[in-house]
């Protein structure tokens, strides 16, 4: 299999193999058919190799696949899209949600990237947490 090619899915049971981190990032997130360009937003997300969470104020429903643009330190723009699995509403403020959702048609060589930088925000956390 070519590094261009998606990665195989993680399956329900080892969608948690990848280590997660809660860290704050700029981002955007649309629907996959939507091609505007949007602006990136810092918004603390929880994030690993195999999906995110976050919170939202616009209701999506379960299976619908969104376009993620995020930034990543030191990079580029990094694209992914996400299937949603699951929508929580929260009590305040009033119509937000945590999404919940899992990287789809990801390349091996994306994720790749992205494990390493998961990995690169907890050796940060640690300095900082040691080093203090």
């Amino acid at each position: 299999m070519s590094s261009d090619s998606p990665a195989a899915q993680p399956s329900a049971p080892n969608r948690r193999e990848y280590y997660r981190i809660t860290v704050t990032l700029p981002i955007s997130i649309q629907p996959e058919t939507d091609t505007t360009e949007v602006e990136l937003v810092e918004k603390s997300v929880n994030i690993s190799g195999g999906g995110i969470g976050l919170t939202v104020n616009r209701r999506y429903q379960p299976n619908e696949i969104l376009s993620l643009t995020l930034r990543l330190p030191d990079q580029d723009l990094f694209k992914a899209f996400l299937e949603i699995l699951r929508l929580d509403p929260i009590p305040y403020p009033a119509g937000t949600y945590r999404l919940h959702a899992r990287f789809i048609r990801m390349t091996s060589q994306n994720r790749e990237l992205l494990i390493r930088h998961i990995l690169g925000f907890q050796r940060d956390l640690l300095n900082k947490h040691y080093l203090a």
